[in-house]
């Protein structure tokens, strides 16, 4: 179909809702774990996390995404992700083992955004990690940038300054957001439009090298960048496409980019991307599948039912989208034929 690869990710994780103060997922207590406990012995929840990441680490293949769902790990990496601290060395060895095996197997990582309550501590393991395995001038690992929220271009310009002054490639993925049902709405733009345009700017700006402070007249250089769009925003991604495009063949500087949408879902945004396909192979499209056992995927089914409330008026899109292929196909057949 000419779908350049999969993204894969091992679906356990912990969803945090701020309206109840409560953690969603693997049974977590609200209570934190004593520490003198977790120094004492090994994370079985930890354990089972590496173990479920490296067996989808081993389904991939060359070219392929990792998707890791960090909060997957259980209480003790929660805890700090909470306190927006490192987590535990199990964890971090964990992460150290499977970056090893994704780059050995040529596969990238992108560490999925989640609920906000644990993101700060996300985003600095995520740093670290890029810090030690974006050195080879491509991102082994991605972070994860939710336009939905507000506080997305203050974060996004820290991480480019961490990127610019230690030298590593940062792997920019770029979502709209996927927690609005869990995460405090204070946080999140004030409507769709606001989120779309937010989305809109950090991607052009990616591909034009110019975002904040970054890459402007009399600004700071630009830092090297790797980007991928996650999206069934359409009109998203055609216009970020073109840009890429115009910018390759005008020869002006941009960034290597790919685009994806999940499993079962926007099949017309991906097949339309795919019609644009060039000699060069650009865009590069992925899909993504979640698994994992029935109550570890819950949460994330739960998030894609929020999603699709919408899909009323998708479907529609996608039925018009479906008769002028077959209108097209046919006037092919005809015009053949004659």
């Amino acid at each position: 179909m000419g779908l350049q690869g999969v993204i894969m990710t091992y679906a356990k994780e912990t969803v945090f809702d701020h309206r109840t103060n409560s953690r969603q997922g693997l049974g977590i207590s609200s209570q934190p774990a004593e520490p003198s406990k977790l120094e004492e012995m090994q994370c079985p929840s930890i354990e089972a996390w590496r173990q479920g990441t490296v067996q989808t680490v081993e389904l991939l293949g060359k070219g392929d995404y990792l998707a890791v769902k960090l909060t997957g790990a259980g209480p003790t990496v929660t805890e700090a992700f909470a306190a927006g601290e490192l987590p535990p060395q199990q964890m971090i060895d964990a992460l150290d083992e499977i970056c090893t095996k994704c780059k050995d197997r040529k596969v990238q990582i992108l560490v999925d955004a989640e609920s906000q309550h644990f993101q700060r501590g996300i985003h600095r393991i995520t740093l670290d990690l890029m810090g030690k395995y974006n050195r080879d001038e491509y991102a082994l690992v991605y972070n994860t940038y939710q336009a939905y929220l507000k506080s997305t271009p203050d974060t996004l310009s820290q991480h480019l300054a961490a990127a610019s002054k230690e030298g590593f490639t940062l792997g920019l993925k770029l979502v709209r957001g996927a927690y609005i049902a869990s995460d405090e709405r204070s946080l999140i733009h004030d409507t769709k439009k606001d989120t779309d345009e937010a989305y809109d700017r950090i991607a052009q700006g990616a591909l034009r090298q110019e975002i904040g402070e970054f890459g402007v007249k009399d600004g700071l250089p630009f830092p090297a960048v790797n980007l991928f769009l996650a999206s069934h925003n359409k009109a998203s991604l055609l216009a970020a496409h073109q840009l890429c495009r115009q910018r390759v063949e005008a020869k002006l500087p941009t960034v290597p980019v790919g685009f994806g949408q999940l499993h079962g879902m926007s099949d017309e945004v991906s097949f339309s991307l795919l019609q644009l396909k060039g000699p060069d192979g650009d865009p590069k499209v992925y899909k993504c599948s979640t698994w994992g056992a029935m109550g570890e995927c819950l949460a994330y089914l739960l998030r894609r039912a929020i999603e699709n409330r919408d899909a009323v008026s998708r479907t529609g899109d996608e039925h018009r989208a479906l008769k002028t292929e077959i209108r097209r196909r046919l006037e092919s057949l005809v015009s053949f034929s004659t």
